[in-house]
């Protein structure tokens, strides 16, 4: 006999797994990217109430799959449940960061709820650095900051990317922000 979920209170690594799984049962392949990668990386020590969904389904297949889990459709790419604290944001494919070409290696996660295949610690951080990079978001570049000090991540492979993105003078802030932190702890 299945449990029943407690929408209120399930946590945004389960939710991600949950949904995930409920698409891939019918034959939607999704990656989680954005904001509730930080969540997952940081243990929620940021906290975003998103789950950003990348795949190569449309909408209107979609649809009626999220409505069997109770998820109604807001807006053209937005899907909320009234006793759910997240809500779910279908995107296009590719999966891609900044100006980068299409990411193809992805991590995937499991909990009792499922799995989900969602972006490295490495991705994460170039997407967090993006939004700092193209946008001036410092809220971005502290997210990064962040998943970095609790994963092993790639800095040369970030700093390559970064150089691509034309962004070296905020990379060498990101990585002299990590030092500083670094000679804290």
């Amino acid at each position: 006999m299945k449990r029943k979920i407690n929408w209120r209170k399930i946590d945004i690594k389960d939710l991600a797994c949950l949904i995930s799984e409920h698409l891939r049962k019918n034959n939607i392949e999704t990656v989680l990217v954005g904001g509730a990668c930080v969540s997952i990386y940081s243990n929620n020590e940021y906290l975003s109430y998103d789950l950003d969904f990348v795949t190569e389904n449309t909408i209107r297949e979609i649809k009626p799959i999220l409505e069997e889990i109770g998820f109604k459709q807001k807006s053209t790419r937005h899907f909320i449940r009234k006793d759910c604290l997240y809500y779910i944001e279908l995107i296009a494919s590719p999966v891609a960061i900044g100006n980068d070409e299409a990411i193809t290696t992805f991590k995937k996660l499991k909990t009792k709820k499922g799995v989900v295949v969602l972006l490295t610690e490495t991705d994460c951080v170039k997407d967090r650095l993006a939004a700092y990079y193209h946008w001036n978001d410092p809220q971005s570049l502290e997210q990064a900051v962040m998943i970095t000090k609790k994963h092993g991540v790639d800095l040369q492979d970030i700093k390559k990317w970064s150089v691509k993105e034309k962004a070296k003078e905020k990379f060498d802030k990101f990585k002299k922000l990590l030092d500083n932190e670094k000679k804290v702890i």
